[in-house]
């Protein structure tokens, strides 16, 4: 499995500070304010921001938040105008890299993720330098302790999934972007109370990583994932989950 789900799994293992889930809170802003700028302010005709609202509400974030991040991006209320950019590079041990941001300032944004990967072992790329290497794929996560595994198999294939794989203490339903959204629906139908879900840059190939090289790679995504402009990064690495946890652990 693509190494940022494991990554995705440690980090909410730590994440209980106030502090992360404000810059959490202020990432899915930005995303729904993107997400109706580009779309339009009605969920049922714009995918991407059901997406957001959804991932929002899964965290917790006030309906009041999400009412205004959307006028925002409508333009009823005043607001930032945002851009989406995206960063290829590599990191450590030659890990490809995609950084998706949303920011008010490009030049400014692309100087603190150039200044992030040259400190951290990495460097950017050109545009399309690593992105082929990756793949549009919809994630739909479920607790694996909740479901057994056939049968929820059974419900994914049927609703239209492509895969369906277990990672640790999930279940990853994987489709094409197109059905992303049909195989939750028909999953819910069936009961499948779904923890998370998201649209991902899933690696064709990935890097084996261990020791010092892995721990290198992991301060490297944990650090361009605190930049305020940062969105999400992928990175086709392979680490395994108990080494992850005991370098989030010591970290």
């Amino acid at each position: 499995m693509a190494g940022h789900s494991k990554w995705k799994q440690i980090k909410h293992y730590k994440a209980a500070a106030d502090a992360k889930r404000g810059a959490l809170f202020t990432k899915l802003i930005r995303e729904i304010t993107m997400a109706a700028k580009l779309g339009g302010g009605d969920p049922a005709g714009n995918a991407r921001l059901r997406l957001a609202i959804d991932t929002a509400r899964q965290n917790s974030m006030p309906k009041e938040n999400i009412e205004r991040a959307v006028k925002k991006g409508t333009g009823e209320l005043e607001g930032v105008d945002y851009q989406e950019v995206t960063y290829e590079g590599y990191g450590p041990s030659g890990v490809a890299l995609l950084i998706d941001a949303v920011t008010d300032n490009p030049t400014r944004t692309v100087a603190e993720v150039r200044s992030k990967m040259t400190r951290l072992g990495g460097n950017l790329g050109t545009p399309n330098s690593v992105a082929w290497m990756f793949e549009k794929k919809g994630q739909i996560y479920v607790d694996a302790s909740k479901y057994d595994e056939d049968t929820l198999m059974e419900f994914a294939l049927e609703a239209g999934a492509e895969d369906m794989q277990r990672d640790g203490e999930q279940f990853i339903v994987s489709t094409t972007p197109t059905d992303f959204h049909l195989v939750q629906t028909a999953l819910r139908d069936k009961g499948v109370e779904i923890a998370e879900a998201e649209l991902a840059m899933v690696p064709k190939t990935s890097v084996k990583l261990h020791g010092k090289e892995a721990e290198s790679l992991l301060k490297l995504l944990e650090t361009l994932e605190d930049l305020d402009d940062v969105q999400k990064v992928w990175a086709n690495f392979d680490i395994d989950a108990s080494e992850i946890e005991a370098i989030g652990a010591r970290s």
